[in-house]
């Protein structure tokens, strides 16, 4: 006999994506809903680094799958889901970034006071580039600015290369350019933010 106190078992936990995905399209609630719980917390991360924010962030997700769930009998399986549902998340956020940038200047203001908690921001993990091991508030605050600072281009290859570790390749398969556009970026970007972090290089 189970023990009652264990919470039941996700029917749903093993079943492959391509099925899902198909059951999802025949507006199967629960099979949609295994989906977004597979790829939520790396949709989040996304959408958090690019935005700086975490009530944008918390919007913009729900906006993510909201138009996913709906535009999904266009989905044919010719990329996977993931790769299908991040590119909704990519061009969703872009779109966001742009406005807001008309709306108001960027500001400090913009920044978290809670990223330091921020599960998705103290997992940043990139070799070699700015955001090695930053371990304080002030630190995180400087890094969050500063790649807010980057034009949407190169702070989303910035984001999808260096802190969430996808390859050149699949960055350029999600985004629709080259692959060499893609370490042109990235290179550029690198090189700003270098700039904008100098004086606090030593302790990244």
């Amino acid at each position: 006999m189970s023990d009652p106190a264990e919470p039941p078992e996700n029917p749903l936990a093993d079943v492959p994506e391509k099925d899902l995905v198909r059951r999802a399209q025949a507006r199967d609630l629960d099979a949609y809903a295994e989906l977004m719980q597979r790829y939520q917390r790396r949709i989040y991360a996304l959408i958090y680094n690019m935005t700086g924010n975490n009530e944008d962030t918390e919007d913009l997700i729900q906006e993510v799958f909201l138009k996913a769930y709906s535009a999904l009998e266009k989905f044919q399986g010719k990329s996977s889901f993931y790769t299908w549902v991040y590119r909704i998340a990519v061009n969703r956020t872009i779109n966001f970034v742009k406005k807001r940038k008309k709306r108001q200047a960027a500001s400090l203001n913009d920044v978290d006071s809670g990223v330091e908690r921020d599960e998705a921001y103290v997992e940043l993990s990139s070799r070699s580039t700015p955001f090695r091991d930053a371990r304080n508030t002030e630190i995180f605050e400087k890094l969050n600015a500063a790649l807010q600072k980057l034009s949407e281009k190169h702070r989303t290859v910035v984001v999808m290369h260096d802190i969430e570790g996808i390859p050149h390749d699949r960055i350029a398969e999600i985004i629709g350019v080259s692959s060499g556009t893609v370490r042109s970026r990235l290179f550029y970007a690198r090189r700003q933010l270098q700039a904008d972090l100098a004086e606090y290089m030593d302790e990244i």
